[in-house]
Parts: C-alpha cells; sequence; structure tokens
C-alpha cells in the first residue's frame, strides 16, 4: 500500500475533527444546497441528512422543523435582544434609543454573513411559507420592543399605544433599510444604511414621552421640556398632550 493512501494517523484525524464544521451548521449547509439544487419544496428532511452524513434525530436536535433551518440564527438573536433590553440602565438610556439600538443586533446577525443572507432572502421571496414564518419572527422581535417600551412608559398618557407604535416603527425602518440592502445582493454598507432609517424613528419619537397623567387646577403652570432641535410641531404636540382635553 502506498503512502499516499495509508489511513490517517491520530493526529491527523483529530486535526481534521477540528476543521469540519459544526453538525448544525453542516445541516444548514446542507439544507441551502439542495434548496437551490432541487427546490425548497422538493427538498425532504431525509434529503438534508443523508447529504449531510447525519441522523434525523441529529437534525431535530437542532431544528424543529424544515423551516427552522432557514432561520437558524433567529432564536439565539431574540436572546440576545431580550437580555440587551433587560441589562438597560431606566436612569441614563433614552427608551427610543435604546430599541433601535437592539434592533441593530438583528443587523448584525445578517451582516456576519452576507453570501448567506442574500441567498435566505431570495429563497423567501419565493416559497410563500417561508415568508409566513418571516413575518412570525419579525413580529417577535416587534413584541420584544414593545414589551421593554411598555415598561418604559408605564403609568404615562397612552404610554402602551405609545410603546407599541413606535417598536412597530423600528422594526418598519430597520426591515425597509436591511431588504435594501439585501436587494442590492449584500454590497454597501448595511450599517449605515440602517442607521440612517432609524434616524428618522429616533427624531420622530425621541423626544420626552407622554406627560404623567395628574390632576391639576386651573390656574396651575405646565412646562414642556423638549430638545433645542426639535421641531416646533413636536413642542406643540406635547403641550396639547399635557394640557389634555378642556371642557
Amino acid at each position: 500500500m502506498s503512502s499516499s493512501s495509508a489511513a490517517p494517523r491520530r493526529g491527523e484525524k483529530a486535526q481534521a475533527a477540528a476543521v469540519r464544521p459544526p453538525m448544525r451548521e453542516a445541516l444548514v449547509a446542507a439544507a441551502f444546497q439542495l434548496f437551490v439544487e432541487r427546490g425548497y419544496e422538493e427538498t425532504t428532511v431525509d434529503d438534508i441528512v443523508t447529504l449531510a452524513g447525519v441522523g434525523r434525530r441529529s437534525f431535530f436536535r437542532y431544528f424543529p422543523s424544515k423551516e427552522d433551518v432557514v432561520f437558524p440564527d433567529h432564536e439565539r438573536c431574540l436572546a440576545d435582544m431580550t437580555a440587551f433590553l433587560a441589562a438597560g440602565d431606566d436612569a441614563a438610556d433614552e427608551p427610543v434609543r435604546r430599541v433601535c439600538d437592539a434592533a441593530r443586533l438583528v443587523l448584525r446577525m445578517y451582516a456576519e454573513n452576507p453570501a448567506f443572507s442574500v441567498q435566505r432572502y431570495r429563497l423567501t421571496r419565493k416559497v410563500p411559507g417561508l415568508r409566513a414564518y418571516e413575518l412570525s419572527v419579525v413580529w417577535r422581535y416587534e413584541r420584544a420592543l414593545a414589551e421593554y417600551l411598555r415598561g418604559r412608559f408605564a403609568g404615562l398618557r397612552d404610554g402602551t399605544l405609545h410603546a407599541d407604535v413606535i417598536a412597530a416603527a423600528v422594526v418598519a425602518a430597520h426591515n425597509n433599510a436591511l431588504r435594501s440592502w439585501l436587494r442590492s445582493d449584500g454590497r454597501g454598507d448595511a450599517t449605515a444604511t440602517v442607521d440612517h432609517a432609524l434616524a428618522y424613528v429616533q427624531s420622530a419619537f425621541g423626544a420626552s414621552p407622554p406627560l404623567r397623567v395628574a390632576e391639576r387646577p386651573e390656574d396651575d403652570v405646565v412646562v414642556v421640556v423638549a430638545r433645542r432641535s426639535a421641531p416646533l410641531w413636536r413642542v406643540v404636540q406635547e403641550l396639547e398632550t399635557s394640557l389634555g382635553p378642556r371642557d
């Protein structure tokens, strides 16, 4: 037997194992290879595990369904976002800025692997079921942002409404910029694109939150604090909110 066909020694086996991709990543790679070659609907879990060289049990250890293999990192990202929001300092953090920063964690997940993100974007455009799945994931991100803001605006006039509207605006701005970047095949600066979109949200909602509801005599004095850069209409809106309905 020639030296070129000799079995690898123990050290060589260990080295090969070290460079082999983890099983989870191998399953994702196999799945997307088949999705491209055969189509999503035509690919089965059995096809994926056969190409990856593992058993069905290994697949379901990492992914509850075939849809989940298309979005392998969203659960981790959602957990990171929730932890990031929970770790905030309510006394120091402006809440709208905080949720915008939390949304940037999602961008970072996409930007870590632009080629994979673009490939997934193209796939979800073709498969209605994946698009619906993606929307359910987006809704979970929005709920996480809204829950944080509801806690920050608790006891304030229209606090829940304010929280839900801002959360929806953050997600809409982030996704608009993210999809623009994905449609360009991942070219350009994704961070700058998303920052530009989120700046609109911060300029619209980043002023003082709704004022706390309180009884007051007719001759009281109302003070509204606003940023110097706030547009006049925003200051007037805050004043009207603080005064409330008049008899």
